[in-house]
């Protein structure tokens, strides 16, 4: 799967659209990464317990949001863009979206 934040995949033809994709995701702090975290804060620097956290779950948002446009016959996902929202304390959802297309 293409997958490009372009209008356009370099060098490929768009010849179809397939129509919008998505996958989202919510994650929640875990209570031992959120003391650890917490100590981090006091010293400074990257938080990388919730680095690694937030990177894990774009990765299952985009799998998602792949899984979407392969069911809709694409090969590419156009304009893609990740969006993060607090959707209640501790817990943050991560949505991928695009537009699904067939280019050659």
């Amino acid at each position: 799967m293409i997958i490009v934040t372009t209008d356009f995949v370099p060098g490929k033809e768009v010849k179809e659209l397939k129509g919008f994709v998505k996958g989202s995701t919510v994650q929640s702090k875990n209570i031992g990464k959120d003391i650890i975290a917490g100590l981090r804060t006091i010293v400074g620097g990257e938080i990388s317990e919730y680095t690694e956290m937030m990177e894990a779950t774009r990765k299952i948002a985009i799998s998602k949001m792949v899984k979407d446009a392969e069911e809709k016959g694409a090969n590419a996902i156009i304009g893609m863009r990740l969006q993060t929202s607090a959707v209640m304390q501790n817990a943050s959802e991560i949505i991928a979206y695009g537009t699904a297309v067939i280019v050659e």
